[in-house]
């Protein structure tokens, strides 16, 4: 397997001389916007492998929409071809949308080839990067070498560029060419950065600073850093800094929210100007209070659309939300954002494509009840369509490329190289780590558990010869008494300012560190909120729901671990519920003493997992059965529901669901034993 340390040593020497010597451990500042640890280094593209289910679920996607998009759409057979064909969007010469939404596929096709080491898989990459690598090399002016560099005058050229630059960088992480990197440092020495616009509204191709630093961080070109720097002293993005970093923020639309609101936090790693980090940090927040649905995502009906139960989600964000908080896991080396990508992860990510990994939909919503609802009230057919699994999910293919991103980008973040030359477990879930640590040591670490359908986690470290590196351990936020054993002796659960558990020791092969995150299922009560008073929602005659200005219908939710619970309702398939299903019911007072009404079910892990509904983990939770007749002008009742029939339901991870209740109506006595959110 080939080895990147001289690359990971070159950033931690590079992030190191920036911003300090201190150990992730050792930092002493709890507060998360001053002095900064040190950054988490990444490693390779097939450094980190899945195994037990996770691998289920990868092989599923190489066996459908990431290994054959091209056989589906003429946006994924051509695009970055330089020729001209017809697809919706397509402008002269294979410019336009197919620029951005089959790079966005590349992205994900390169990672997971080389993540499960598929042969064929990387053959397909290979055969449609190289000839943009060729191109540059042979005179191309950029990415888009087969067009003049007046192309990415155009913004939405230029922000296809830093899709397809994200697709490289991962492309030279994984096979170590460095014909990719010499046509990334020749593309990123001089490319034009536009400025970065406060509001988030137009694509802008000031997002190429994320391949563009990765690019110097891995050359050490010194002509990159001095281009990358010309953006920090633009009078557009200090406003944006001080405009996001006060809360002041508009809703927009959602893809370019999320790919723009990481550009300050980026720019901070070449500034160390924590009003930069603390810029993104503001939109965060904003996003959080302002959009945040259960499963982890925001809602982003292409633009931010509030709370609600019948708000949806561009399946675009669930991939685009999940690289920022990367990006600030990997900049800050904050346990939190780690937390973020596991709930979107476990939540989000599996709704929007079949369990076959066939089909995917374009939006998903907190709560489906049929065929037609939500979204049986549109007036535009293409929008009663977002919700319908297809093989490309929508005439639009932005969705069909970013899904394939989801789950290699997880992967590849399992585990993070730390600047004293350890190991940081920083996403959980049945993996194997190879890689070198303190001393260049080989090492391999298998991770064994079933995780998130389970507590217990063990490691297995297996270094080539023994030797001593601290391993770092995330403690998600909702977990309050972890529990870590070595080669079974109690370990102290004490994490520091960040959320990581340092264990330094000399290993041997074949030691065990066994960590326990006891789960407690949790209720939260909380109320919708209109839609923001905005233009793109004023204007559209296809949301009669965004019209209402008076929402304030109260809802519960309820997560156990990092999941989300849902009512499932069953199906024959994504398109189809299973007829005579019950799901008119709100949750009862009961529930808010979880710990003794809510009885958690388990049963063996399937032999082979596909999100299933025969969840391996249930919830049994007090209910009321009642008379409920949604409506997309009525998603949930107005006030807390009396009367009905006391039950219990049973819920099922909200990832398993294609049909569900996962926002629910509350009895009066939830309302009032429980404080609002």
């Amino acid at each position: 397997m080939k080895s990147v340390v001289p690359a990971r040593i070159h950033l931690i020497a590079f992030v190191q001389l920036l911003l300090g010597t201190m150990a992730l451990a050792d930092d002493p500042t709890p507060a998360r916007l001053s002095q900064p640890p040190p950054a988490l280094q990444v490693l390779a593209p097939g450094e980190v492998e899945p195994t037990g289910w996770l691998r289920d679920w990868a092989l599923a996607a190489a066996q459908g929409t990431t290994g054959h998009l091209d056989e589906r759409a003429a946006t994924f057979a051509k695009g970055w071809s330089g020729e001209d064909f017809e697809a919706l969007g397509a402008t002269a010469h294979g410019t336009g949308w197919p620029l951005e939404q089959c790079a966005y596929w590349f992205d994900g096709l390169v990672r997971l080839g080389y993540t499960l080491h598929d042969p064929v898989l990387i053959a397909k990459a290979k055969g449609r990067l190289d000839p943009v690598v060729d191109g540059v090399l042979k005179g191309g002016a950029s990415f888009i070498y087969w067009m003049p560099r007046e192309a990415l005058n155009d913004s939405f050229n230029s922000w296809a560029h830093a899709q397809m630059g994200r697709a490289l960088i991962a492309y030279y992480r994984a096979s170590g060419d460095k014909r990719v990197l010499d046509a990334l440092v020749k593309v990123y020495r001089d490319f034009p950065l536009p400025d970065l616009p406060v509001e988030f509204i137009d694509v802008c191709g000031a997002i190429n600073l994320d391949p563009m630093l990765e690019t110097y961080w891995l050359s050490g070109d010194a002509q990159i850093l001095a281009n990358a720097r010309t953006l920090l002293s633009r009078p557009s993005f200090r406003q944006a800094v001080a405009e996001w970093g006060k809360g002041n923020v508009k809703a927009g639309h959602g893809v370019t929210f999320h790919e723009f609101q990481r550009v300050p936090a980026l720019a901070y790693a070449i500034s160390g100007d924590r009003r930069m980090l603390a810029a993104t940090v503001g939109t965060i927040d904003w996003d959080e209070r302002m959009n945040m649905l259960p499963m982890g995502v925001e809602s982003a009906e292409e633009y931010s659309a509030g709370i609600g139960s019948f708000r949806y989600v561009e399946t675009c964000n669930v991939a685009a939300g999940a690289w920022t908080d990367h990006w600030m896991l990997r900049l800050t080396g904050e346990a939190s954002y780690g937390d973020r990508m596991e709930n979107i992860f476990f939540n989000a990510a599996p709704a929007p494509i079949a369990r076959d990994f066939q089909t995917l939909c374009y939006y998903q919503s907190p709560n489906r009840f049929s065929e037609t609802l939500p979204l049986e009230e549109a007036q535009d057919p293409s929008a009663r369509q977002s919700n319908k699994f297809t093989p490309v999910g929508h005439s639009v293919l932005c969705c069909a490329g970013n899904i394939n991103r989801i789950l290699p980008n997880y992967i590849d973040h399992m585990w993070m190289g730390t600047p004293d030359h350890g190991l940081a477990a920083t996403l959980y879930g049945p993996s194997r780590v190879h890689t070198k640590v303190k001393g260049n040591v080989d090492i391999t670490i298998d991770c064994k558990t079933n995780y998130p359908f389970e507590e217990q986690l063990e490691f297995v470290v297996s270094p080539a010869r023994p030797t001593k590196f601290p391993l770092y351990l995330r403690v998600p936020a909702w977990c309050t008494a972890p529990s870590i054993e070595v080669e079974g002796k109690v370990w102290s659960n004490s994490a520091n300012d960040h959320g990581f558990i340092k264990i330094s020791r000399r290993w041997k092969s074949g030691d065990h560190v066994r960590l326990r995150l006891p789960m407690a299922p949790k209720v939260m009560v909380a109320r919708e909120t209109p839609f923001p008073v905005i233009k793109y929602f004023r204007a559209s005659d296809s949301r009669k729901l965004a019209q209402d200005e008076h929402i304030n219908n109260p809802y519960a939710s309820v997560s156990f671990g990092p999941l989300l619970f849902a009512l499932p309702i069953p199906d024959e398939n994504p398109n189809q519920v299973t007829p005579g299903a019950r799901w008119k019911f709100a949750l009862e007072g009961k529930a808010a003493q979880s710990a003794n009404s809510i009885e958690v079910v388990r049963s063996p892990m399937p032999a082979h997992w596909s999100w299933e509904l025969d969840a391996p983990v249930r919830l049994h939770v007090p209910a009321v059965a009642f008379d409920w007749q949604p409506t997309d002008l009525q998603p949930l009742p107005a006030t807390s529901v009396t009367g009905g029939q006391e039950t219990k339901i049973e819920l099922v991870p909200y990832g398993c669901t294609k049909f569900r209740v996962s926002m629910f109506p509350v009895t009066p006595e939830l309302m009032s034993s429980m404080a609002p959110k």
